[in-house]
């Protein structure tokens, strides 16, 4: 998860997502940085709109509250299966 919120500061900070930029971030947080990680972490991210990730995300981890009270647990199982399905399709799109 450090790789992950290395490449979120990042992208919050306008920076560019590199090998060099993600290993600053992890050594002054006193995280050992795998060098292969962040080389296949980056190129992984290389064609992916981390902003589109985000705002999937976010939709995904809304849904939950947004559900009528009155619903049966059943009902409510069928919609949370959908929304795991929805948040792993982000996840697998945004970190390979």
């Amino acid at each position: 998860m450090d790789y992950i919120y290395a490449v979120l500061l990042l992208h919050k900070a306008n920076k560019e997502i590199n090998e060099a930029n993600l290993k600053s971030i992890l050594t002054s947080a006193g995280v050992h940085a795998d060098d292969a990680k962040l080389k296949g972490l980056v190129a992984t991210l290389k064609d992916i709109n981390i902003e589109d990730a985000i705002a999937k995300a976010s939709v995904v981890a809304a849904a939950p509250a947004a559900a009528p009270a009155h619903e049966t647990k059943k009902e409510v199982k069928e919609e949370h299966v959908v929304t795991e399905e929805s948040a792993a399709e982000g996840l697998s799109a945004l970190f390979g």
